[in-house]
């Protein structure tokens, strides 16, 4: 226990305090309610989970947190984009290019200021002890990183990006490393049982094949994001759903009351990931006030790919990979639209859809971009909906 006496000294005092935060390693958050929280013994003494000290308060904290800072430094960093990174179209369609003129040169990468706003509420609200969080802060960090390497790509070469074979390799090895993680840290009867299934039984047995299956996970979803990002609003729109449905997954994974009466796997310690979640739900909202129609920045790879991840993440820990395909079913609708595509026109030479992924479609077939973008948050609000609901079918 350290002494301190107060003097006028003023920076001082936050000296130590400073050094008092940093050496016990956990978010300025936290700190404070466990060094200044007069009623902590009451409290733990109620609590019926296992999520750490006032979980839903940091929770809401942090979504509120996330969104003031993008609403804050919003126009500053587009801004600071408009002069450094703007939109090129040049997809490989000419008729898409003709109807996209209009969002050429739009500041682009936004997606900086969306992960900046999730990192810093991150580490002010969250247990930076929990393995969890340090495997999303690991995913969030290296996918915008492999994300800005794509962006940049496009901006200072005519290529479009790097290659996919250089993308999905870099994204693998994230997932490797997250997966690996992962499996060290979770309970073993999670691998020994059958994989869980909110709407049934059916289900295999991992094991180590866990970590080839998170690769699966993390790819998949980050480039369902990415595939989805191409509209105004579209990606972001969805995100917050999305977002929301697998931070209340996550916080009641946590709890070991809730998720026994919901019949879900208990994953002490999966709690945390809902302050990650409500960060990102609570900056997307922030993004979205200049991301709507007409946008005034796009976020690009940049976060595409990380919000991917992190919802990815949260699937694995909280061992709810299927309801990500019916959460997140506005993202495998339209990649699973962009591989029929490919794959119906290199057998047949012809094409299923006027232009893939699945909202180009509705933009070819004429109907205007704030009503397609509109239709796709409904559905994703109403898969969220349905993926919560399906909790108690099993």
């Amino acid at each position: 226990m350290h002494s301190l006496h107060l003097t006028s000294d003023a920076p001082a005092i936050w000296t130590f305090l400073a050094a008092e935060v940093w050496s016990d390693s956990t978010g300025m958050l936290l700190w404070l309610i466990r060094h200044f929280g007069l009623l902590m013994e009451q409290v733990e003494s109620r609590t019926t989970g296992d999520s750490e000290i006032f979980l839903t308060a940091r929770t809401a904290t942090a979504s509120v947190m996330a969104f003031t800072l993008t609403m804050l430094f919003g126009p500053h960093a587009i801004r600071w984009l408009k002069r450094r990174f703007r939109e090129r179209i040049a997809s490989d369609s000419e008729t898409l290019n003709q109807l996209h003129a209009d969002k050429q040169n739009t500041p682009t990468m936004g997606g900086m200021f969306i992960m900046g706003a999730v990192l810093m509420t991150t580490l002010l609200c969250s247990d930076l002890t929990n393995v969890y969080v340090q495997v999303g802060l690991f995913a969030v960090t290296t996918l915008a990183l492999i994300g800005a390497w794509d962006d940049w790509t496009k901006q200072r070469t005519d290529r479009n990006g790097i290659s996919v074979r250089q993308k999905l390799l870099a994204q693998s090895v994230v997932g490797v490393a997250c997966g690996a993680a992962l499996y060290s840290e979770l309970p073993s009867e999670v691998f020994s049982t059958r994989w869980p299934w909110s709407v049934g039984s059916v289900g295999v047995a991992l094991g180590v094949c866990f970590v080839a299956w998170s690769v699966v996970v993390i790819v998949g979803s980050a480039n369902g994001v990415n595939l989805t990002d191409g509209l105004d609003g579209l990606a972001t729109g969805c995100t917050v759903f999305c977002g929301l449905a697998f931070a209340g997954l996550a916080y009641v994974c946590g709890h070991s009351v809730i998720s026994e009466y919901l019949s879900i796997p208990h994953i002490e310690g999966a709690g945390e990931l809902a302050v990650m979640l409500a960060a990102l739900v609570g900056a997307s909202l922030g993004f979205l006030w200049f991301n709507c129609h007409p946008a005034e920045v796009f976020m690009g790879d940049t976060g595409s790919l990380p919000t991917g991840g992190l919802l990815a993440i949260t699937a694995l820990v909280t061992r709810q990979e299927i309801l990500l395909l019916v959460i997140g079913g506005v993202f495998v609708a339209e990649t699973v639209s962009v591989i029929v595509q490919v794959g119906w026109f290199r057998c047949t030479g012809r094409r299923i859809l006027r232009c893939s992924p699945l909202h180009n479609h509705f933009v070819f077939r004429g109907d205007h971009e704030t009503k397609i973008v509109t239709r796709f948050w409904i559905a994703s609000a109403v898969l969220a909906i349905i993926g919560i609901a399906s909790l108690k079918l099993s």
